[in-house]
């Protein structure tokens, strides 16, 4: 096993100090415990609740009569004891920054190990060696499950479920299951026993209905911290309008996204008016492909310290890697990487971040940018290599409006069949489709103010009411479109 042979390679060095950061606290004892008890090694374990207990059995461990729940009594406990031995302290990360004294220990203890050889394991879900004995110490990461291993604890979980249940089979075919195996990757080894049970143990069956929930429970297991945002309703493409080069274009990639070939596709920009579809069209990427869509918040991600926005922007890029394959929604990217000079050039580091990462970036994680200004972005994150290509999404043209009347008439239960969709299109000239639809909506508060079904003449009514962007804001557009011209695809 790979996590044994990399913990041998740290206990056989004879490094006095190892950091684990992991959620999966029983099975890094279990692995420690196994090494130990290889070389030779006595094995204590520690917890503030639970105090210094002799190879996890409830025991005290030799030589003392306190059960040395104090931490600088145990760090104490620990260099005065002769060795050799390994010394397993959990969650000791809140002791490590506020007491000097418990760093000085640590030293001691590292500064001693060729005299009393006791090597100390702090084992915590998030850990910060401090400079003081970084020197003196090893970082070690636990190996997420392979496939092989997911699918022997899916098999484990469902003969459980079958012995639980008179020996019924739990329901599934090949195409789901690997689809699940392909959603649990990037989990610990505990965090995917979790995720499986909730799929196998709610009905008996492992259908595409689980596959959105497992992602929603596996994105809530990962602690965001707010700044990633797990969308849980994504949408189809036969509810957008248009957008046929964009499809196409999907269509030509998604195996290749979804296998993480070596030239899998990298992302898009769309760029377009206000409320044309773009946000939407994000949305029906991931429900297109079937996988997770994650929104990064620009108003979240920035923070008054120095250095927390990149930190923030770090983990989101990777919680995301964890996530894939997924679609990485950057909604409005202009107001995140706007580059002016008044916020102490954090918008520039959050630039070097996120290029570094597009560049080294090796998990099928697909961006989708929107924009509705792409003259304020920097060129270098345009170019290819880092996204695959810039669509336009326009204002609709006559058959777009038509289907975008059909497309929220149906899901308001009312039947397309009943309107004259050509007339509504006409009246729509240059509305954008979330102009449309607010029409839609007003129509019906008209229908119901006078205890009527929506007619015709209501939805042209609230047409001729509405100033759409268009002309609100008919300079901006038509530059917008003029700049597009010859250098976006129509999408």
């Amino acid at each position: 096993m790979a996590d044994t042979k990399d913990l041998a390679v740290l206990l056989d060095a004879k490094i006095p100090i190892i950091g684990i950061e992991s959620p999966d606290e029983r099975r890094v004892l279990a692995l420690l415990l196994q090494s130990a008890i290889q070389r030779g090694l006595s094995f204590n374990e520690w917890s503030v609740t639970k105090g210094l207990q002799l190879g996890g059995f409830g025991a005290r461990p030799d030589n003392s009569d306190a059960d040395l729940t104090d931490p600088e009594e145990v760090l104490k406990h620990i260099a005065e004891q002769p060795g050799p031995g390994v010394y397993v302290l959990c969650d000791f990360h809140p002791y490590l920054n506020s007491e000097p004294k418990n760093i000085r220990y640590l030293k001691d203890i590292g500064l001693n190990y060729d005299t009393n050889q006791n090597t100390v394991v702090l084992v915590s879900h998030k850990l910060d060696i401090p400079a003081e004995i970084s020197r003196m110490s090893a970082n070690l990461t636990l190996r997420l499950p392979s496939d092989e291993e997911l699918m022997a604890m899916v098999r484990s979980q469902a003969q459980e479920w079958a012995e639980q249940n008179r020996g019924q089979k739990v329901r599934t075919d090949s195409r789901t299951l690997k689809k699940l195996i392909a959603n649990l990757r990037g989990v610990s080894h505990a965090d995917a026993q979790v995720l499986i049970r909730h799929a196998v143990f709610g009905d008996g069956a492992i259908t595409d209905s689980d596959i959105p929930a497992i992602n929603k429970l596996k994105f809530d297991l990962m602690d965001g911290e707010g700044v990633l945002h797990f969308e849980y309703d994504t949408e189809r493409f036969s509810n957008v309008a248009g957008l046929t080069n964009l499809k196409q274009w999907l269509k030509l990639r998604r195996d290749a996204l979804l296998e993480n070939q070596a030239d899998r596709p990298k992302g898009v920009m769309l760029l377009g008016v206000q409320g044309g579809g773009k946000s939407l069209a994000a949305k029906a990427v991931a429900g297109f492909w079937s996988i997770p869509l994650l929104r990064l918040d620009f108003g979240t991600l920035y923070n008054k310290y120095f250095g927390e926005t990149e930190r923030n922007l770090r983990n989101s890029l990777k919680q995301a890697e964890l996530m894939a394959p997924c679609v990485l929604w950057m909604d409005e990217i202009e107001k995140g990487l706007a580059t002016g000079q008044s916020d102490n050039a954090t918008s520039q580091r959050i630039l070097g971040t996120l290029l570094t990462w597009m560049a080294e970036n090796k998990n099928a994680v697909f961006i989708v940018a929107t924009s509705n200004d792409i003259t304020g972005l920097p060129p270098e994150l345009l170019r290819k290599g880092r996204l695959d290509e810039v669509f336009f999404v326009d204002l609709p043209d006559a058959e777009i409006r038509r289907e975008i009347f059909r497309i929220h008439l149906a899901k308001r239960d009312l039947d397309p069949a009943d309107f004259d969709l050509p007339d509504l299109s006409q009246s729509a000239q240059d509305f954008t489709g979330a102009e449309i639809e607010e029409a839609i909506v007003s129509a019906r508060y008209l229908a119901a103010a006078r205890d009527g079904k929506i007619t015709q003449a209501d939805i042209i009514s609230a047409l001729d009411r509405t100033y759409p962007i268009s002309v609100l804001r008919g300079e901006s557009i038509q530059s917008l479109r003029a700049w597009a011209k010859d250098r976006t695809i129509p999408a």
